[in-house]
């Protein structure tokens, strides 16, 4: 059975002047459109398609990949507002999604980026968005291991920091005391779990801990050394922004790093920037 705002591998039931129709199980056949009709399809060939309704509520299908799908927590554009029914946002379909004023937490203009969450209306059984996430998200003690790397979306600003959407299912925190830049809402960057506290809060940082943030950044300098041909302009006095645009870590991170380097005399401090010495000896070794 196909399943409305996911992606389906679907069979071809038919052809006609509208395009393919597809077999949707319980849902009947759904319209494949001509325009979407691959023009290599052959006679017995299954269809990957994305399934939502129409304009007119009728179920379609399209080959296109929209920017979300059901179950998914996504940042999207506003392209309008009616002033009827609520805001329309893009989510790379040509039948734009909606966010109905009353699955607004907050309203929304023309142009605005919002985070939302996408599922389908239990009584309209169309797909919608909603601001109104904490409704969705997963309130379960996570199952996460310190240190993990994890995939992290900005979701929102708080006074302590940003909360932030972790592997598309829990909320986090990332302390504004641990960043080295400010970041932006619908932002989606990696992190590690720092703790999953009693009662299932989640602290986390952008930078792994211990060794196993500056053994593999050691590594990451030495290869820029290396590309570069022996020099990098960067050094304990550089930037925190700049630091974190070419090497994706804090300044403090980085400056543990260059000790390590320095330590086993694999770098040395020119002014301003690191050279690269000669040590084919060299390993990262214990902190």
């Amino acid at each position: 059975m196909a399943t409305i705002g996911k992606r389906n591998t679907l069979s071809i039931v038919r052809a006609s002047t509208p395009g393919l129709y597809l077999d949707g199980g319980e849902l009947g056949e759904i319209l494949l459109p001509g325009r979407y009709i691959p023009a290599d399809l052959k006679p017995k060939d299954k269809m990957d398609v994305f399934v939502y309704r129409d304009s007119e509520d009728r179920l379609v299908a399209t080959t296109e990949t929209p920017l979300a799908m059901v179950g998914d927590f996504a940042c999207l554009r506003v392209i309008s507002v009616n002033e009827n029914v609520g805001a329309f946002l893009d989510w790379g379909l040509t039948k734009d999604l909606l966010l109905p004023f009353r699955e607004q937490q907050f309203p929304v203009r023309t142009g605005d980026h919002v985070v939302v969450y996408v599922c389908v209306d239990v009584k309209s059984d169309r797909i919608l968005a909603t601001t109104r996430l904490n409704r969705h998200l997963n309130r379960d003690t996570a199952a996460y291991r310190n240190g993990q790397p994890v995939n992290l979306m900005v979701m929102r600003r708080v006074p302590l920091g940003y909360e932030a959407i972790v592997e598309n299912a829990h909320s986090g925190l990332l302390y504004r005391d641990n960043l080295a830049t400010p970041l932006k809402v619908g932002q989606k960057i990696k992190g590690f779990i720092r703790t999953v506290r009693p009662g299932g809060k989640i602290d986390l940082s952008l930078d792994a801990s211990g060794y196993k943030r500056v053994a593999p950044l050691t590594d990451q300098i030495v290869q820029a050394l290396e590309r570069a041909g022996g020099f990098i302009p960067f050094d304990d006095d550089s930037s925190p922004a700049a630091i974190r645009d070419s090497f994706g870590v804090s300044k403090k991170a980085f400056k543990q790093a260059l000790g390590k380097l320095y330590k086993g005399r694999r770098i040395q401090f020119e002014t301003p920037g690191v050279k690269l010495l000669e040590n084919s000896s060299w390993t990262p070794g214990p902190l």
